[in-house]
């Protein structure tokens, strides 16, 4: 048996690909159901990624039956309100980075799982090794046995101690974030304003962004450098001062005010924690990790969509090795920590275009390039 750590994009991608390959696998999610928890905002998946693993999953068409073509619009300003960016998306226009909210996304997964692939409420403890694979233990004292333990379980993963003593370090930057339910009744103004998809605001040192969700809510955040210790932030992390927050914005126009006076979900603050973008591990007998657990880096849109394609990777070459997990790790992790390395450069450079006092205008060049004579 194959024993997944964490029910997430990766987690589940994994279950589902090797359901498709008739390989027995159990999903462990501390959860205690699937409607335990919001799951945050958007995510665009891209067509050599994410949707190359749902193709992997045989999920295509039924995530592009749900994916949202004009949450791809972008909308940019400054801190005064002057538009500096407008993107709609045409109806016609390819779905190469389609939005679909994280709970539609789960969903999607979870319902091509069979019956009691997902068990809920269950908490990794540790792990020991054994022969043929490892025992593992969860917090409410339940123990199961199994060929393969597999590390699903995000940036604070509980089962990366087992390859490696490296963990994640603070990036320097700070989320802020909220949301906003039943928009177009409650806060119609506040709709149009943000529009159909990405909703980016840049001051001199601070960005604010919303993001409009298939689910009708906005996903509000502000990003700013600093640690959360160092930020005099009342009632953090998870019940910010909503005075405090709205003193972020000061000398903002009022239009962005508005926006957080209007969130209606506690302020949770987030640090941004990364691995080191060329970490690795010696393979060992009958474990391995993927996703953020194995290569955490910037959010920068390509977390979900990496740990989909691991996923994808893993289930293919456990379907070509039976019988030999350990084999299937080797082929496995080479391929995917080279790529991730590559990846977290990638988005460490784009996270640099976020911050600094030119920001929008490094963004601005980022989107629309100059022509090369």
């Amino acid at each position: 048996m194959i024993a997944i750590i964490g029910g997430g994009p990766g987690g589940l991608t994994l279950a589902r690909v090797l359901h498709v390959h008739g390989i027995e696998a159990v999903v462990y999610e501390r959860d205690t159901s699937r409607e335990a928890r919001t799951q945050g905002s958007m995510l665009d998946l891209h067509t050599d990624t994410g949707q190359a693993a749902l193709r992997e999953a045989g999920l295509l068409e039924r995530f592009l039956a749900v994916a949202r073509r004009e949450g791809q619009d972008m909308r940019m300003l400054d801190h005064t309100g002057t538009l500096l960016l407008q993107e709609d998306t045409p109806d016609d226009a390819p779905m190469a980075r389609p939005e679909i909210d994280r709970a539609d996304l789960r969903d999607l997964l979870l319902d091509s799982l069979p019956a009691g692939t997902v068990c809920w409420g269950k908490t990794f403890s540790h792990a020991e090794a054994r022969a043929g694979g490892y025992v593992v233990h969860f917090a409410d004292g339940s123990v199961v046995e199994c060929e393969l333990l597999v590390g699903a379980d995000g940036a604070n993963s509980r089962v990366r101690p087992l390859l490696t003593d490296v963990q994640p370090v603070y990036a320097g930057t700070t989320s802020i974030q909220s949301a906003i339910h039943d928009v177009e009744r409650a806060h119609p103004e506040l709709a149009a304003e943000v529009g159909r998809g990405n909703y980016w605001v840049f001051g001199p040192d601070r960005r604010l962004t919303a993001q409009r969700k298939g689910d009708g809510s906005i996903h509000v955040g502000i990003s700013l450098q600093g640690a959360p210790r160092d930020l005099d932030l009342p009632g953090a992390p998870t019940d910010l001062d909503r005075t405090a927050v709205a003193g972020l914005l000061d000398g903002w126009d009022d239009r962005f005010h508005r926006l957080l006076a209007a969130c209606d979900e506690p302020f949770v603050v987030r640090p941004i924690n990364v691995l080191p973008s060329d970490l690795t591990w010696p393979c060992r007998s009958g474990v391995t990790l993927l996703g953020d657990a194995a290569h955490l880096m910037p959010p920068v849109g390509e977390g979900a969509n990496l740990a989909m394609l691991d996923a994808a990777d893993l289930g293919r070459a456990i379907a070509a090795h039976p019988g030999d997990v350990d084999a299937a790790v080797a082929d496995y992790e080479p391929a995917m920590l080279s790529r991730a390395a590559e990846t977290a450069k990638e988005s460490a450079r784009v996270a640099e275009l976020l911050v600094g006092p030119d920001a929008a205008q490094k963004v601005l060049r980022f989107f629309q390039p100059q022509p090369v004579d």
